[in-house]
């Protein structure tokens, strides 16, 4: 009984999360909605910070890194216009929390962890979760994918000082990338659309993000 009342804590606070903090803000898209009203968010946050799983601020994951707030997750997510055609590069696995709305969406994901624990984490919680269309790769995500090889849509979860040429490489022509980028505390958070060869971008809002380090991140 105890464990079914937590579970049903848990849902209410995910419908509240989805009423004020998505769609009362500017959320639309029913899939990334749909998606984010499904996936246990709990599931991905370490226990002693799992009573705040659906408020929405960031929260540690370990290794210096944090799962974003709920709102960002779908902010990002929606800017990328995913649908079952995509296939997704993902820098920064993170927690999984991402990587398990965009597997909802897409027809395969790819991730980059640079931390082998996180990945190692996330990898049992999307296999006990049932998510299969995905592949992990542990890694500098600032470089990229490991092989040679190009995507539909790319999204970094790691503040870059700016969006390398690598990673605009593995784009499609007419792909979309999104991506924090500055150096400072606060970054911008940009949406790149390739066109012609050339990555246009425009600013979306201002975000904060921890920062990535690697080859084309920030150094250690």
């Amino acid at each position: 009984m105890q464990t079914n009342g937590v579970e049903d804590k848990f849902a209410q606070a995910r419908r509240q999360m989805l009423e004020h903090d998505l769609k009362g803000r500017d959320i639309t898209d029913p899939g990334v909605l749909k998606v984010m009203a499904e996936i246990r968010r709990q599931e991905f946050i370490p226990p002693s910070y799992r009573f705040q799983a659906y408020a929405d601020g960031p929260l540690p994951i370990g290794c210096g890194q944090t799962i974003s707030q709920p709102y960002i997750v779908a902010l990002m997510t929606q800017a990328l216009r995913v649908n079952q055609h995509c296939e997704v590069l993902e820098i920064g696995t993170g927690s999984g929390y991402q990587t398990a709305v965009l597997c909802k969406l897409a027809k395969k994901v790819y991730t980059v962890e640079k931390c082998n624990e996180l990945s190692e984490s996330a990898q049992a919680v999307l296999g006990r979760l049932g998510i299969k269309n995905v592949e992990f790769y542990i890694g500098d995500g600032s470089c990229g994918w490991r092989e040679k090889r190009t995507f539909d849509r790319i999204i970094v979860t790691a503040a870059l000082p700016q969006i390398p040429h690598v990673l605009a490489d593995q784009l499609i022509d007419e792909g979309l990338m999104v991506a924090p980028v500055g150096s400072g505390g606060v970054q911008e958070l940009i949406l790149g659309e390739k066109k012609k060869g050339k990555l246009l971008q425009r600013n979306i809002c201002d975000v904060r993000f921890v920062k990535i380090l690697g080859k084309y991140g920030f150094e250690e």
